[in-house]
């Protein structure tokens, strides 16, 4: 692919989202380019759940195991009050449901995207670039412009039939359409604490939430961690 090409489709971002629609887009025989601004898969976790659903489209990508083995099916959630009694119970099976997966599964989302990174840079239809950031999205006559500039200052140009915006929550694409989000003014000021332990907390195997309106609080068991000598990225 040279800089003056026409693609059929530009992606704009390369976490869960755009590197899944790129893989699927490569199983229909689809060219396309991924842009992301990170030279890698983002370290810090921000979704660590997946419901059933969500699981067959993994599993339509030929990543099913690979995500059992680094996820965990969670009982659902409990309603706590501040002494930690039950106040309501929204339980999870963790039997495979009638899409075929547990209903609820914990996972760590940098290890999850790793397992995407590795898969889509196995796809020949698919071109991955890193460490660039996207400066302009402009439509012209049956086609879209997008100028995107590398960490050397060097600015390209690509057309394409179709652009994607899966920048995140800060989407230059939102923004570059005239597309805006609502502010609810939920604005909070959490303490999050991650602990990577093997010991047996003897805790209900779901979601807490605690119910204090002085101090409310959310405690989940996360991600199953992956065995010594077992690769995330193998097949």
């Amino acid at each position: 692919m040279t800089d003056t090409d026409r693609v059929p489709v530009v992606v704009v971002g390369a976490g869960p989202t755009g590197a899944s629609v790129s893989i699927l887009l490569a199983q229909y025989g689809i060219e396309t380019l991924v842009l992301d601004r990170w030279t890698g898969v983002y370290p810090q976790p921000r979704a660590v759940h997946m419901d059933d659903e969500v699981c067959r489209v993994v599993a339509r990508m030929g990543l099913a195991d690979r995500f059992a083995a680094i996820s965990r099916p969670s009982r659902g959630l409990q309603l706590r009050d501040r002494v930690h009694r039950v106040l309501a119970e929204f339980a999870r099976s963790s039997a495979p449901s009638a899409n075929g997966y547990p209903q609820a599964n914990m996972f760590d989302q940098p290890e999850f995207e790793g397992i995407l990174r590795a898969e889509l840079l196995t796809r020949r239809r698919v071109e991955l670039r890193v460490g660039v950031e996207v400066t302009g999205v402009v439509p012209l006559d049956g086609a879209v412009r997008v100028t995107y500039r590398d960490a050397d200052e060097v600015t390209t140009t690509v057309d394409a039939e179709y652009v994607l915006g899966c920048d995140g929550a800060n989407s230059f694409v939102r923004s570059a359409i005239g597309s805006s989000m609502v502010d609810l003014h939920f604005d909070q000021r959490w303490l999050v604490v991650d602990v990577d332990s093997d010991a047996d907390l003897r805790q209900w195997e779901g979601v807490h939430q605690v119910c204090d309106p002085v101090r409310a609080a959310t405690y989940m068991r996360g991600h199953q961690p992956i065995p010594l000598g077992v690769s995330a990225s193998r097949r």
